[in-house]
């Protein structure tokens, strides 16, 4: 054997024994975690979809207020552009696009609730698990 492969085997041999060694060292610290949630009756999957309705809901707030600053912006610079053409168009185009990104984000919405329907998950309204749902 040849000394480079000599000395790899040792401190691979080396690392694994002192990994064994100190995941034992911090479980005897730590100790063990149990489950908080045991009464939990979920159906497989609905974890995904109270993310993904979560992260829906955050869009489509935040969406939203974007869409009223946008056409508060628009609005004003229609107000002030005192019959300039290119002002005046380039407002208009900010309100419209921000009524299309509001219909984009309501259409979310819908979808979101057929599939709902469809799946019979809670995506729009989950149910969120504490210490007072889960009873005694």
């Amino acid at each position: 054997m040849n000394k480079k492969l000599q000395i790899t085997t040792f401190l691979s041999t080396l690392a694994l024994s002192l990994n064994y060694s100190l995941t034992n060292v911090y479980a005897q610290i730590v100790g063990s975690i149990s489950n908080p949630l045991p009464n939990y009756n979920s159906t497989k999957g609905e974890g995904l979809f109270l993310f993904l309705g979560n992260v829906l809901k955050l869009c489509g707030t935040i969406g939203g207020i974007y869409m009223i600053i946008q056409l508060i912006i628009a609005g004003f610079g229609y107000i002030s552009a005192s019959g300039d053409t290119k002002k005046t168009e380039a407002s208009w185009a900010q309100i419209w696009q921000s009524i299309v990104g509001m219909v984009i984000i309501a259409s979310a919405f819908v979808i979101a609730s057929v599939v709902e329907r469809f799946v019979g998950i809670k995506i729009l309204a989950p149910t969120i698990y504490g210490p007072e749902t889960l009873g005694p």
